[in-house]
């Protein structure tokens, strides 16, 4: 429960949260933070909070450090409930304290979770607190990823409290990205972003824009490692993010129930081999539609293949279509394909899903029935290798 220091005066209380596998339906395997910042001024400020059941973690760091009743200043960078949960528990312990939250949906969205009529301060863009020898300036950045988002900067301290911007979901007792890695990083910042600021690319370019005008040397995210030595590697990411920048390579997602739609997926997967062309494979039995997210934001070609049940693609293909299409990966190819028994009807629902997604088609469906064999598979491969 020990704090963490990040400069003079600034420190990390937040809580870490070890068991989180699953945030907003996606994989979290190593777990994640919700970060909070303390800073010591002529004005207690504290950062955001935590989620409720990490509070006491939250009080014990800041404890150690001054009365939790002598904080002044609480700043909500975001509504959402992994960061604002401990707001209730910290009013009772100081009840004098001023809440600054984006006007006018911090405020609405705060008293719609808590219910509750504490002394809320809305700011704008352009708005600042001085806290004593520190300026805190607000940004409002809407739809980063709610409505309500805003970063805070300190320019004596040179740090960017940038809320859900530059996130990861990493539990760690390492605090920082130097004292993980760059790799590590990057992994899981993309994971991040893939499955949960992807739709919101517009809004993240205007963001970068005023983030380049800032003098940083740390940003300090609500989630995960604060980044002091890979700024510059983050920033050139979230860039190529934002504006859906693809690497030329392939994803190819499917499922099966005999085995046939995953000979067809392997006959699509010789056919981007052949081409020179990088390419994964993921079936839906082993991965999950999250994972394969994160390198379908990137992908250029994007193949999904289902056989046919009841009329219907697999459930499980339904659902990976339906999660992608409400990140709405931007610049795609897409490509359908799939076995039938009698009907068939599966396959032209996933070309109409990648349609719904504004993907180009590489080719029209293929469809075969039953069990593909070697000529029926070799024609499908060299059918692709004409089209791509």
């Amino acid at each position: 429960m020990e704090p963490i220091k990040i400069t003079d005066s600034v420190y990390w209380v937040g809580g870490i949260d070890w068991k989180l596998r699953s945030f907003h339906g996606y994989r979290t395997p190593r777990g994640s933070t919700y970060n909070a910042y303390l800073i010591i001024d002529e004005k207690v400020t504290l950062i955001d909070t935590v989620k409720s059941y990490l509070v006491d973690e939250l009080i014990a760091r800041v404890s150690k450090i001054i009365d939790p009743s002598k904080i002044d200043y609480i700043i909500s960078n975001h509504v959402e409930m992994d960061h604002s949960g401990g707001i209730p528990r910290l009013m009772e312990l100081a009840p004098n304290a001023v809440i600054y939250t984006s006007f006018p949906n911090g405020e609405k969205g705060l008293k719609r979770h808590y219910k509750k009529d504490f002394n809320f301060k809305p700011v704008k863009t352009g708005d600042s607190l001085n806290i004593g020898k520190r300026t805190l300036s607000f940004v409002t950045v809407p739809m980063i990823h709610w409505p309500d988002n805003m970063i805070t900067y300190s320019a004596y301290d040179k740090i960017l409290f940038s809320n859900d911007a530059f996130g990861q979901h990493i539990a760690s007792t390492q605090r920082f990205d130097d004292e993980i890695g760059l790799d590590i990083l990057i992994e899981e910042a993309k994971s991040y972003y893939a499955n949960i600021v992807l739709p919101y690319g517009a809004q993240v370019q205007g963001a970068l824009k005023v983030v380049s005008a800032l003098d940083i040397e740390v940003i300090c995210p609500s989630h995960g490692l604060l980044i002091r030595s890979y700024i510059q590697g983050v920033l050139n990411s979230y860039a190529d993010w934002c504006v859906c920048k693809d690497d030329g390579t392939a994803i190819v997602v499917y499922d099966t129930m005999w085995g046939s739609t995953e000979k067809m997926a392997y006959a699509v997967m010789n056919a981007f081999e052949a081409k020179g062309i990088k390419a994964r494979l993921f079936g839906l039995q082993q991965n999950h539609y999250s994972d394969i997210m994160t390198h379908a934001m990137t992908a250029k070609y994007i193949c999904v293949g289902s056989p046919t049940l009841n009329n219907n693609m697999l459930p499980t293909v339904a659902a990976f279509l339906t999660y992608m299409k409400g990140l709405a990966p931007k610049g795609k190819i897409g490509f359908a394909f799939g076995s039938y028994g009698w009907s068939g009807q599966s396959v032209g629902q996933v070309e109409e899903a990648l349609k719904e997604c504004k993907f180009e088609l590489l080719d029209n469906f293929v469809k075969i029935p039953y069990i593909p064999d070697e000529e029926e598979l070799d024609k499908l491969t060299a059918q692709l290798i004409e089209k791509i």
